[in-house]
């Protein structure tokens, strides 16, 4: 039973740092829910003068109503670190099971198969497919490989812009270059906790750990990449 209620999981990441989530369960996801539902109502609302133009403004109006259903999660969720209004308002994200942020079609195959989570009615088969979930997936997080996690209050990066350029202390292989590139390519997108985590594995290459190793490490980045 306690196993159940613990709701930290720890995965292991692409880059091989385990990063510990917190899964969220249905009570807190269904508040998300209805805010972003909420949301999508007032979107529409706002929209109905478009009634006064007619068929055309009819056409248009059902047109907006479709992208609002389902194109509106899709796109909080690919461009906003995984959150929809809603989810943000409550601190949570929505991520791949192995921490990873989620692109289109990870968004786009949990949200359409919604369809099937809302059967029979009142989204029997969602919280049916959550509580049977050791986390809480619905039945489009277990086909897309998602999870929808409590998300940690981002902590924001040191200035990476004035980050100097600087040569490695040691020989580095292709592979280790390009490691080091793709670091500086998308540290920033990840929180600075992540960040600075990743970045004290290459502590005996940058001598130093937290915010100044994660500035090392763009910093050879940019030499790597002939930025000096």
């Amino acid at each position: 039973m306690s196993a159940r209620l613990d709701t930290l999981r720890v995965v292991e990441a692409p880059e091989g740092v385990e990063l510990g989530l917190k899964v969220a369960g249905p009570l807190v996801r269904s508040y998300a829910f209805l805010l972003d539902l909420l949301a999508r109502a007032s979107i529409v609302s706002g929209l109905s003068f478009l009634l006064l133009l007619g068929d055309v403004g009819l056409a248009f109006l059902l047109l907006l109503m479709f992208t609002a259903e389902w194109f509106y999660p899709v796109l909080f969720e690919v461009y906003w670190r995984g959150a929809t209004p809603g989810k943000r308002a409550l601190g949570l994200a929505v991520v791949r099971t192995d921490g990873t942020p989620v692109g289109w079609p990870e968004s786009l195959l949990r949200n359409f198969l919604r369809t099937v989570d809302m059967l029979p009615v009142g989204y029997a088969t969602g919280l049916v497919s959550c509580v049977l979930s050791r986390d809480f997936q619905r039945l489009g997080d277990r086909v897309a490989g998602t999870v929808v996690v409590h998300a940690p209050k981002r902590e924001r990066l040191p200035e990476l812009a004035k980050a100097q350029s600087r040569a490695p202390g040691l020989a580095l292989s292709a592979g280790e270059q390009a490691a080091i590139v793709e670091y500086a390519s998308r540290c920033e997108g990840w929180t600075a906790a992540r960040a600075k985590e990743l970045a004290d594995h290459l502590e005996p290459l940058t001598e130093s750990k937290g915010e100044e190793g994660v500035k090392r490490v763009v910093g050879m980045a940019r030499w790597l990449e002939g930025a000096q």
